[in-house]
Protein backbone atom coordinates (compact mmCIF):
# COMPACT_ATOMS: atom_id res chain seq x y z
CA UNK A 1 0.00 0.00 0.00
CA UNK A 2 1.25 3.90 -0.69
CA UNK A 3 0.33 6.60 1.15
CA UNK A 4 1.36 9.99 -0.33
CA UNK A 5 1.45 12.72 3.08
CA UNK A 6 1.08 16.20 1.36
CA UNK A 7 2.89 18.23 3.91
CA UNK A 8 4.35 15.31 5.50
CA UNK A 9 7.96 17.23 6.85
CA UNK A 10 6.99 18.60 10.17
CA UNK A 11 4.03 18.52 12.90
CA UNK A 12 1.49 16.40 12.09
CA UNK A 13 1.74 15.32 8.95
CA UNK A 14 5.08 13.90 9.69
CA UNK A 15 3.54 12.36 12.84
CA UNK A 16 1.41 10.71 9.96
CA UNK A 17 4.04 9.49 7.64
CA UNK A 18 5.85 7.82 10.54
CA UNK A 19 2.77 5.91 11.84
CA UNK A 20 2.14 5.00 8.24
CA UNK A 21 5.52 3.35 7.53
CA UNK A 22 5.79 1.86 10.81
CA UNK A 23 2.68 -0.07 9.49
CA UNK A 24 4.41 -0.78 6.38
CA UNK A 25 2.96 1.30 3.95
CA UNK A 26 5.42 2.56 0.90
CA UNK A 27 5.44 6.17 1.70
CA UNK A 28 5.43 9.85 -0.03
CA UNK A 29 5.99 12.98 2.10
CA UNK A 30 6.09 15.75 0.34
CA UNK A 31 7.32 19.02 1.26
CA UNK A 32 8.28 22.70 -0.29
CA UNK A 33 12.21 21.80 -0.22
CA UNK A 34 13.49 19.15 -1.70
CA UNK A 35 16.25 18.77 0.02
CA UNK A 36 14.44 18.53 3.51
CA UNK A 37 12.10 16.42 2.12
CA UNK A 38 14.63 13.80 1.15
CA UNK A 39 16.36 13.93 5.06
CA UNK A 40 12.96 13.94 6.50
CA UNK A 41 11.68 10.75 4.40
CA UNK A 42 15.02 9.19 5.52
CA UNK A 43 14.48 9.52 9.03
CA UNK A 44 11.52 7.74 8.51
CA UNK A 45 12.48 4.70 6.81
CA UNK A 46 13.51 2.83 4.30
CA UNK A 47 10.26 2.68 2.64
CA UNK A 48 9.47 6.76 2.16
CA UNK A 49 10.73 9.29 -0.43
CA UNK A 50 10.09 12.92 0.03
CA UNK A 51 9.45 14.94 -3.42
CA UNK A 52 9.52 18.88 -3.67
CA UNK A 53 5.59 20.24 -3.66
CA UNK A 54 4.44 23.51 -3.21
CA UNK A 55 0.81 23.95 -2.85
CA UNK A 56 0.93 27.63 -3.43
CA UNK A 57 1.82 26.95 -6.98
CA UNK A 58 -0.79 25.05 -7.76
CA UNK A 59 -0.21 24.57 -11.83
CA UNK A 60 3.21 22.65 -10.84
CA UNK A 61 1.05 20.71 -8.93
CA UNK A 62 0.59 17.79 -11.30
CA UNK A 63 4.18 17.92 -12.46
CA UNK A 64 5.45 17.26 -9.03
CA UNK A 65 3.45 14.25 -8.45
CA UNK A 66 3.59 12.77 -12.08
CA UNK A 67 5.73 9.93 -10.70
CA UNK A 68 4.14 8.98 -8.09
CA UNK A 69 2.16 6.08 -9.18
CA UNK A 70 -0.83 4.54 -7.80
CA UNK A 71 -1.99 6.18 -3.88
CA UNK A 72 -3.81 4.04 -2.38
CA UNK A 73 -4.01 6.82 0.60
CA UNK A 74 -4.17 10.16 0.16
CA UNK A 75 -3.51 12.89 3.22
CA UNK A 76 -3.78 16.71 2.76
CA UNK A 77 -1.96 18.03 5.48
CA UNK A 78 0.00 20.91 4.64
CA UNK A 79 -1.57 23.89 6.61
CA UNK A 80 0.19 27.46 7.14
CA UNK A 81 -0.70 29.65 10.24
CA UNK A 82 -2.29 33.23 9.44
CA UNK A 83 -2.81 36.00 11.56
CA UNK A 84 -5.06 38.16 9.55
CA UNK A 85 -7.27 40.38 10.80
CA UNK A 86 -10.27 42.45 8.82
CA UNK A 87 -8.61 46.05 10.07
CA UNK A 88 -5.46 44.91 9.18
CA UNK A 89 -6.03 42.88 6.34
CA UNK A 90 -3.33 41.20 4.66
CA UNK A 91 -4.13 40.17 0.95
CA UNK A 92 -1.00 38.27 -0.29
CA UNK A 93 -0.90 36.30 2.97
CA UNK A 94 -4.77 35.52 2.59
CA UNK A 95 -4.56 34.47 -1.10
CA UNK A 96 -1.67 31.98 -0.34
CA UNK A 97 -3.25 30.44 2.73
CA UNK A 98 -6.75 30.01 0.48
CA UNK A 99 -4.49 28.92 -2.33
CA UNK A 100 -2.77 26.21 -0.47
CA UNK A 101 -5.83 24.90 1.41
CA UNK A 102 -8.45 25.13 -1.27
CA UNK A 103 -7.20 24.92 -4.97
CA UNK A 104 -3.82 23.21 -3.88
CA UNK A 105 -6.06 20.47 -2.32
CA UNK A 106 -8.19 20.17 -5.06
CA UNK A 107 -5.79 20.08 -7.79
CA UNK A 108 -3.29 17.80 -5.94
CA UNK A 109 -6.45 15.31 -5.97
CA UNK A 110 -7.39 16.52 -9.50
CA UNK A 111 -3.84 15.19 -10.68
CA UNK A 112 -3.74 12.02 -8.47
CA UNK A 113 -7.07 11.13 -9.55
CA UNK A 114 -6.11 8.66 -12.79
CA UNK A 115 -3.79 6.74 -9.97
CA UNK A 116 -6.32 6.63 -7.04
CA UNK A 117 -8.42 2.97 -7.12
CA UNK A 118 -11.64 2.68 -6.55
CA UNK A 119 -10.65 1.49 -2.56
CA UNK A 120 -8.71 4.89 -2.37
CA UNK A 121 -9.28 6.70 1.08
CA UNK A 122 -8.63 10.31 0.82
CA UNK A 123 -8.22 13.01 4.14
CA UNK A 124 -8.34 16.47 3.97
CA UNK A 125 -6.86 18.25 7.59
CA UNK A 126 -8.91 21.67 8.74
CA UNK A 127 -9.34 22.87 11.86
CA UNK A 128 -11.52 23.89 15.11
CA UNK A 129 -10.79 27.43 14.16
CA UNK A 130 -13.98 27.13 11.68
CA UNK A 131 -16.33 26.86 14.10
CA UNK A 132 -14.62 28.51 17.23
CA UNK A 133 -12.58 31.85 15.52
CA UNK A 134 -10.18 34.27 17.15
CA UNK A 135 -8.70 37.53 16.69
CA UNK A 136 -6.77 37.23 13.74
CA UNK A 137 -8.53 33.71 12.77
CA UNK A 138 -10.45 35.65 9.04
CA UNK A 139 -9.02 33.58 6.60
CA UNK A 140 -7.87 30.51 8.84
CA UNK A 141 -11.66 29.99 9.91
CA UNK A 142 -13.08 30.36 6.27
CA UNK A 143 -10.70 27.75 4.69
CA UNK A 144 -11.32 25.16 7.33
CA UNK A 145 -15.40 25.79 6.91
CA UNK A 146 -14.90 25.67 3.26
CA UNK A 147 -13.05 21.88 4.05
CA UNK A 148 -16.67 20.79 5.36
CA UNK A 149 -18.05 21.84 1.44
CA UNK A 150 -15.28 20.41 -0.37
CA UNK A 151 -15.47 16.68 1.62
CA UNK A 152 -18.87 16.65 0.93
CA UNK A 153 -18.84 17.18 -2.92
CA UNK A 154 -15.63 15.35 -3.25
CA UNK A 155 -17.31 12.10 -1.57
CA UNK A 156 -19.88 12.51 -4.17
CA UNK A 157 -17.96 13.40 -7.08
CA UNK A 158 -15.25 10.64 -6.32
CA UNK A 159 -17.46 7.65 -5.52
CA UNK A 160 -16.41 4.98 -4.34
CA UNK A 161 -14.00 6.57 -3.47
CA UNK A 162 -14.07 7.71 0.56
CA UNK A 163 -13.29 11.25 1.47
CA UNK A 164 -12.92 12.63 4.97
CA UNK A 165 -11.92 15.12 6.99
CA UNK A 166 -10.08 16.04 10.35
CA UNK A 167 -10.58 18.70 12.40
CA UNK A 168 -7.87 18.88 15.20
CA UNK A 169 -8.40 21.40 18.43
CA UNK A 170 -5.50 22.48 20.39
CA UNK A 171 -2.53 19.57 20.15
CA UNK A 172 -0.86 19.81 23.38
CA UNK A 173 2.40 18.56 22.59
CA UNK A 174 2.49 19.76 19.08
CA UNK A 175 5.36 21.66 17.74
CA UNK A 176 3.02 25.12 17.98
CA UNK A 177 1.82 24.21 21.32
CA UNK A 178 4.18 22.37 23.18
CA UNK A 179 6.16 25.56 23.77
CA UNK A 180 3.73 27.86 24.71
CA UNK A 181 3.55 28.57 28.21
CA UNK A 182 2.06 26.11 30.78
CA UNK A 183 -0.74 28.99 32.36
CA UNK A 184 -1.96 29.53 28.69
CA UNK A 185 -2.56 25.74 28.23
CA UNK A 186 -3.89 24.92 31.54
CA UNK A 187 -6.52 27.48 30.10
CA UNK A 188 -7.33 25.98 27.33
CA UNK A 189 -7.42 22.44 29.52
CA UNK A 190 -9.57 23.42 32.16
CA UNK A 191 -12.31 24.20 29.26
CA UNK A 192 -11.92 21.00 27.59
CA UNK A 193 -14.80 18.28 29.31
CA UNK A 194 -12.15 15.49 29.29
CA UNK A 195 -9.57 17.59 31.53
CA UNK A 196 -6.87 16.36 28.48
CA UNK A 197 -5.50 18.69 25.33
CA UNK A 198 -5.74 16.40 22.13
CA UNK A 199 -2.22 14.79 21.31
CA UNK A 200 -0.24 13.94 18.29
CA UNK A 201 -0.83 10.47 19.07
CA UNK A 202 -4.60 11.02 19.51
CA UNK A 203 -4.64 12.71 15.82
CA UNK A 204 -2.44 9.85 14.06
CA UNK A 205 -4.55 7.29 15.34
CA UNK A 206 -7.87 9.07 14.18
CA UNK A 207 -6.65 9.74 10.72
CA UNK A 208 -5.87 5.59 10.96
CA UNK A 209 -9.60 5.28 11.56
CA UNK A 210 -10.61 7.49 8.73
CA UNK A 211 -8.52 5.79 6.47
CA UNK A 212 -9.15 2.13 7.17
CA UNK A 213 -12.84 2.06 8.09
CA UNK A 214 -14.29 1.37 4.81
CA UNK A 215 -17.84 2.61 6.09
CA UNK A 216 -16.55 5.71 7.06
CA UNK A 217 -17.45 8.50 4.35
CA UNK A 218 -18.34 12.08 4.09
CA UNK A 219 -17.38 12.83 7.76
CA UNK A 220 -15.85 15.78 9.66
CA UNK A 221 -14.29 13.83 12.38
CA UNK A 222 -13.54 16.30 15.48
CA UNK A 223 -10.38 15.41 17.85
CA UNK A 224 -10.50 18.20 20.35
CA UNK A 225 -11.79 16.38 24.26
CA UNK A 226 -15.27 18.11 23.60
CA UNK A 227 -14.00 21.72 23.83
CA UNK A 228 -16.86 23.28 22.15
CA UNK A 229 -19.42 22.14 24.46
CA UNK A 230 -18.01 24.09 27.09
Amino acid sequence: MRTLVVGGTAGMGLEVARRRAARGDEVVLTGRDATRAEEVAASVGASARGIPLDLSRPHAVGQALADVGTVDRLVLAAIERDANTIADYDIDRATRLATIKLIGYAEAIHALRPRLPDDAAILLFGGRAKDKPYPGSITVSSVNGAVTGMVNALALELAPIRVNAIHPGIVGDSPFWAGKPDAVLEGYRSRTPTGRLATMGDIVAAVDFLLENASVNAVQLYVDGGWLVT
